[in-house]
C-alpha cells in the first residue's frame, strides 16, 4: 500500500506553516499536476509573506531609530476626517511594542474595510497603550478645522498610559507639546506607528458616520462619510444641515445662504 499523501493532506501541510524542509523537498518531486500547482502557490504565498515583512520593517525605521536613541516609548498619532463637510475630527495615538507585528498594516484608507475592521481589533489588544480623540463639527466650527485636529491629536495622546517619551505625527507640527515630536509627511505609509494610528481614527470615525447614518439617511453618510458627493450635497440643497454638518466650512455655509 503507498504511504504517498493524497493532494488534500499536501495542502493541509503545506499551508498550515508546519512544514518541514524535508516534506517539501518531497513535495517538489512529486510529478503529479496537483501538487506542482500547490507547490507553485505555497511559494508565491512565501513571496507575499516576505514582501509584507519587509515593507513592515522599512516602516519601522522611525520608530527603530528612536530606541537606539534610548527613547522607549514611541506614539504614532493621526487623524481621519479633516475634509468632511459633516461629523468630528478622529485622532487617534499608538503606542506599539518592539516585538509587535501585523502583517499587511499600511495607511488605512490603502486598506479593505475588512481588513480595517480587523486590524482595528488587533491594534487595540495588542498595543502598549492607545487613545482616541473626537472633536466634534460644532467644536470644529469655533476652532477652525486645523486647530480642532490638533485638539483631537492632543487629547488622544493625554489618554496614553504609559506616557510617551517622543511622537510621530502624521504632517502635522504640534508645537505646543511638550513631548518631543517629528512630524513626517505621508507618515501612514511610512511609520508602523502612524499607520496603526490611522487604522483606530479611520475606523471610529466611519462608526460614528454609519450610526448618524440611521438617523439622516438621505444624506447617505454611511457611504460618503460626510464627505460633499454629489447624494450628500443634493440632499443638503433640498433638507437643509443637519446638527452634524460644519457649517463653517464653505460648500456647506454656500448652501445654508442660498437656501436662507
Amino acid at each position: 500500500m503507498s504511504d504517498k499523501k493524497t493532494i488534500k493532506e499536501i495542502k493541509q501541510i503545506l499551508f498550515q506553516e508546519t512544514c518541514t524542509e524535508e516534506q517539501i523537498d518531497t513535495f517538489k518531486s512529486d510529478k503529479r499536476k496537483g501538487v506542482q500547482q500547490l507547490i507553485n502557490r505555497y511559494e508565491k504565498e512565501l513571496e507575499r509573506k516576505a514582501s509584507l515583512k519587509q515593507k513592515f520593517q522599512d516602516m519601522s525605521v522611525f520608530e527603530d531609530t528612536y530606541r537606539q536613541e534610548g527613547k522607549q516609548y514611541i506614539a504614532g498619532i493621526d487623524e481621519a476626517g479633516r475634509g468632511p463637510l459633516a461629523g468630528p475630527v478622529v485622532a487617534a495615538a499608538v503606542i506599539l511594542d518592539e516585538s509587535f507585528y501585523l502583517e499587511g498594516l499600511y495607511d488605512s484608507k490603502e486598506l479593505k474595510e475588512e481588513q480595517r475592521d480587523r486590524f482595528f481589533d488587533y491594534i487595540q489588544t495588542h498595543s502598549l497603550s492607545y487613545g482616541i480623540g473626537i472633536v466634534h463639527n460644532d467644536e470644529i466650527d469655533e476652532l477652525n478645522i486645523y486647530e480642532a485636529t490638533k485638539t483631537a491629536m492632543k487629547r488622544a495622546i493625554s489618554q496614553l498610559e504609559p506616557k510617551p517619551d517622543q511622537l510621530l505625527i502624521d504632517a502635522v507640527q504640534l508645537h505646543e507639546s511638550t513631548v518631543p515630536f517629528e512630524a513626517i509627511v505621508k507618515g501612514d505609509q511610512r511609520s508602523i506607528s502612524i499607520a496603526a494610528a490611522s487604522v483606530l481614527a479611520k475606523v471610529t470615525r466611519d462608526r460614528y458616520m454609519k450610526q448618524i447614518h440611521n438617523e439622516y439617511p438621505t444624506y447617505d453618510f454611511g457611504s460618503n462619510m460626510g464627505y460633499g458627493t454629489k447624494k450628500h450635497m443634493d440632499a443638503l440643497t433640498e433638507h437643509g444641515a443637519t446638527p452634524y454638518h460644519r457649517c463653517s466650512f464653505a460648500p456647506v455655509k454656500k448652501v445654508l445662504q442660498s437656501t436662507s
